[in-house]
């Protein structure tokens, strides 16, 4: 059986069957404008034009409804969020009405009146993203010029404004060796918490798969190096660590499970179950501007395909591990296999968990390619390395 059942339609749906089935978090893409040019990028292939962004009237609506639906967070992301003007307006909105609100950021077109700004509008904590702390590499991966000198001047503002901060790592084959003084930077800049992710390869880092794909002993090395932190660090910095999938045997339950704790909505108000969902096919995106949004969470055709358990086939159907993870990333699934319905390879119960494992012991162990660089307006840039 499914453990999510269909709901009548809003009209038809309590307040408290709402709440009861509610996500945790809704992850507001405001922009996909940015100033980095990141070769891991999230964000879908097809980046959405300024043009098309939703309103700030639009953005404080869907605040509202978040509420009402119950959730409880909402991840400011983009792109770069602070580049919408109006992010003060959207922030007020969002504390007005009970949201906790999380600032996901790159720091770079931050000022520290801005921030004190943002602040004082209802922004509750903000996690900055960082490449390396090796200043001319970081500048390098994310392909700008000062940036991580900024960053470091913005997650200062920060505690000096006595706001909570998470700094993002993402990790790859080009900064992996850097953890230590990653944590050690965390720890320098008064972070509360650090977010050490291997990258995951779909979307544009897909495209960059050999040039970041860590070896395994490399990666064996960050576990250990991880795990000492934690200890270490106990009552000072909380690690959370994602592993990567290429070196697991199980996969992760996609975002927790596909429509069980996190909706998406993007600039132009596509409301997706996950970032990636749209390089799938065969999917009904409902908008915020046509559709209310508890109602596309609740009966959403994008949301129902592959909540639960019930789309599952073999050998995931049987699987005792169904509900913890859920057959993995099917963004992952479709990508490397063809059928987003297939267990994710990264599961080694996979039938093509072998042949696609064996990809990044290959890929890991050659010379890394040059980074094709994620420009809105480009498809492939290359520099050398």
């Amino acid at each position: 059986m499914t453990d999510v059942t269909t709901l009548p339609r809003e009209e038809e749906t309590s307040a408290e069957e709402s709440c009861a089935r509610a996500p945790v978090g809704l992850l507001a893409e405001l922009t996909h404008r940015c100033p980095l040019q990141c070769p891991y990028c999230s964000n879908p292939v097809d980046l959405e034009r300024v043009n098309t962004e939703l309103s700030t009237e639009e953005w404080q609506s869907v605040m509202r409804q978040a509420a009402e639906l119950g959730i409880l967070q909402i991840h400011l992301s983009g792109g770069e969020p602070t580049a919408r003007r109006d992010l003060e307006a959207i922030i007020e909105t969002a504390a007005e009405v009970g949201l906790y609100t999380n600032l996901i950021t790159a720091g770079v077109l931050l000022t520290k009146e801005r921030l004190a700004k943002l602040q004082e509008a209802g922004l509750d904590h903000v996690q900055l993203s960082i490449q390396d702390v090796d200043p001319e590499n970081a500048d390098r991966i994310g392909a700008y010029k000062g940036g991580a000198k900024k960053k470091h001047e913005v997650a200062k503002w920060v505690r000096e404004l006595d706001m909570p901060l998470t700094v993002n790592a993402p990790l790859h084959r080009q900064n992996i060796d850097n953890l230590p003084a990653i944590i050690d930077y965390a720890v320098e800049v008064g972070a509360g918490r650090l977010e050490v992710a291997h990258i995951q390869y779909y979307a544009w880092a897909l495209k960059n798969r050999a040039a970041l794909m860590p070896t395994e002993e490399a990666f064996s090395k960050t576990v250990e190096i991880v795990k000492e932190a934690k200890e270490r660090l106990k009552g000072i910095l909380v690690i959370d660590f994602v592993v990567p999938d290429y070196y697991a045997k199980y996969p992760k339950p996609c975002m927790g499970g596909w429509g069980r704790g996190i909706i998406n909505v993007t600039p132009s108000g596509r409301v997706l179950p996950c970032h990636a969902s749209e390089s799938l096919p065969g999917l009904q995106f409902d908008n915020v501007k046509e559709r209310p949004l508890a109602d596309i969470w609740l009966n959403g055709q994008a949301f129902e395909i592959y909540r639960g358990t019930d789309w599952m086939k073999e050998p995931c159907k049987s699987c005792p591990r169904k509900e913890i993870d859920f057959g993995g990333c099917r963004c992952q699934a479709y990508a490397l296999t063809g059928d987003a319905t297939n267990t994710d390879p990264a599961c080694s119960l996979s039938p093509l968990h072998e042949n696609w494992a064996k990809v990044a012991q290959e890929e890991s162990h050659k010379a890394a390619p040059e980074f094709v660089y994620r420009r809105m307006g480009k498809t492939q840039v290359t520099v050398n390395k």
